[in-house]
């Protein structure tokens, strides 16, 4: 089970963000209807830890095996998205993939249950160019950070 939940006029999620790379470049993942682009990753189930989270996401979303390389981020975020309020506790891997994964410069797709997720390797230093949430990361994965960082973001 999903820790996602309502509380009063807002949204709680706790979730975990991926972060695989490619040389100079990031994989990022949209949903089909969306404008914007994340970072691969998903919503921690009760009793299962962040990093088992980035695993199991890579896994059940793109059937690729990925090893936790270190945190990078632990953040608490303050948005709206599509009119509700969202506070989220999120987590930031770096990983390692273990398996073969598309790297070529065109989308390619990966599913979330019924959704369908577009996939694409974006470089670095463009990210300054797309949407990309949270906007941190815009930033931030030009420069990782040697120790995990605590970051709140009001967004």
């Amino acid at each position: 089970m999903d820790i996602s939940t309502r509380i009063g006029e807002g949204k709680f999620n706790f979730r975990t963000g991926v972060i695989a790379m490619d040389d100079e470049r990031v994989l990022l993942h949209k949903n089909e209807y969306d404008e914007h682009w994340a970072l691969p990753g998903g919503r921690v189930e009760m009793f299962e830890s962040t990093g088992k989270t980035a695993v199991r996401e890579m896994k059940e979303e793109l059937d690729v095996d990925v090893s936790v390389e270190r945190l990078l981020w632990f953040t608490e975020n303050f948005f709206d998205f599509e009119g509700e309020a969202f506070h989220e506790i999120a987590a930031y891997y770096k990983v390692r993939i273990d398996g073969p994964i598309y790297k070529g410069k065109d989308p390619f797709y990966g599913k979330e249950g019924e959704r369908v997720l577009i996939y694409q390797w974006f470089p670095i230093s463009q990210l300054s160019e797309i949407e990309l949430y949270p906007a941190f990361l815009r930033e931030g994965l030009n420069d990782l950070p040697k120790h995990t960082m605590f970051l709140t973001i009001d967004q």
